[in-house]
């Protein structure tokens, strides 16, 4: 099973987009002091989730939300799921 996911930082006011077999241990690394983009904030947050049957369909729908750069199209998603 793979995850789609949306992080939240509220002191940027920005959200990230990733995919990963392991979701908990994905935040935790991105909460970890590390370099590029997740490290500008400390405060992400796990907004939303989304399983996927493989590799494959998790980058696709990744790729498909990063696509739409539209931070209005993303909140939308998230308070659907909420």
């Amino acid at each position: 099973m793979y995850h789609i996911y949306i992080l939240h930082s509220a002191i940027l006011d920005r959200y990230y987009i990733g995919s990963t077999q392991n979701v908990a241990e994905r935040l935790r690394r991105h909460l970890s002091n590390h370099k590029g983009f997740t490290a500008r904030a400390s405060d992400w947050e796990l907004v939303y989730q989304e399983n996927l049957p493989n590799w494959e369909s998790a980058l696709m729908r990744e790729k498909q939300i990063k696509g739409w750069k539209s931070k209005l199209m993303i909140q939308k998603l998230v308070s659907q799921r909420a």
